[in-house]
C-alpha cells in the first residue's frame, strides 16, 4: 500500500519464476537478494498478483527468511509505502510487512484514524470484521502506481497470524491500521485494492494534489458522482 506522502513508478522486471516447488522458490529469492538495493516491485498486470499465494511453512529457513523480511523492509520504506506483500515483488509466499508513522497533520489523522504503526511482520495473514462499520476513503498501491480510488473497508478487524518468529499473533486493529492490514492480506488471495474500489473514484496523482487532500473523500464523491456507505464514518 502506498503512502499518501509519495509514490514509487516500476523498477526492473522481478524475476518471473513461478515456483511450483519450495526449491524453485528458495532459488527466486537468492536471486531477488543477490542484488543489492530495493527489490523490483511487480506491477498491476503480472499474473503473481492474481494468484493466491503459498502458506509460508517453513520454505525459506530462518537465516534466508530474515534476509527476505529486511529487503522486504527496506523496500518498502524506499518506495515510500504504509505495506508490502511478498507477490509485489514476485514471491508467492504469504507474508507481508507493514509500518506507518503516520506523518499527517492532526485533522486528517483524526479524520482517517491514523495513527502510527510500528513495523511488522505477517506470516499467514488472515482477518476478520469487527463489527459491520466501514470507512471510505483514498488508497493507492505500490503496484498500481499513480493512481488512487476510494476503498470501502472495515473499520476494525481482526487479524490471525504468525509473527516471522513463528509466534501467534491474535490482535484488532481500527482506523487506518485496519485499512493497511486489509490491503496487504487481500494481496495475499490475490486481490489488488482496484478490485474493492469505487471507479468513479479513481484520480491520478496529479488530480490527487490538485483536488483531493481534504482529509474525507465527502468532496469527491459529491464532484465525481460515486455514493459513499450509509453511515460511513467518512
Amino acid at each position: 500500500m502506498t503512502s499518501p506522502a509519495g509514490r514509487r513508478d516500476p523498477a526492473t522486471p522481478a524475476p518471473t519464476v513461478d515456483p511450483a516447488t519450495p526449491g524453485d522458490l528458495v532459488a527466486l529469492v537468492d536471486e531477488l537478494l543477490a542484488v543489492p538495493g530495493p527489490l523490483p516491485i511487480v506491477a498491476a498486470g503480472d499474473p503473481v498478483l492474481r494468484r493466491p499465494t503459498q502458506p509460508f511453512d517453513g520454505q525459506l529457513d530462518p537465516v534466508r527468511l530474515a534476509a527476505f523480511v529486511s529487503a522486504m523492509r527496506d523496500t518498502m520504506r524506499a518506495a515510500p509505502g504504509v505495506g508490502l506483500a511478498a507477490p509485489q515483488v514476485g514471491v508467492p509466499l504469504r507474508l507481508a510487512v507493514v509500518e506507518d508513522p503516520a506523518p499527517v497533520p492532526p485533522e486528517i489523522g483524526d479524520a482517517r484514524g491514523r495513527v502510527p504503526l510500528p513495523f511488522r511482520v505477517l506470516v499467514n495473514p488472515a482477518y476478520e470484521p469487527v463489527g459491520t462499520a466501514r470507512a471510505a476513503f483514498f488508497e493507492g498501491c505500490l503496484s498500481v502506481p499513480g493512481w488512487q480510488a476510494v476503498v470501502a473497508r472495515y473499520a476494525r478487524v481482526r487479524l490471525r497470524a504468525l509473527d516471522e518468529h513463528g509466534r501467534a499473533v491474535d490482535e484488532e486493529f481500527a482506523g487506518w491500521p485496519a485499512r493497511i492490514v486489509q490491503h496487504e492480506t487481500d494481496h495475499l488471495d490475490g486481490t489488488l485494492y482496484l478490485d474493492r474500489a469505487e471507479l468513479r473514484s479513481l484520480s491520478s496523482a496529479r488530480a490527487m494534489a490538485e483536488r483531493w487532500t481534504q482529509p474525507t473523500p465527502t468532496e469527491a464523491a459529491a464532484a465525481l458522482g460515486f455514493p459513499l456507505p450509509e453511515g460511513d464514518s467518512a
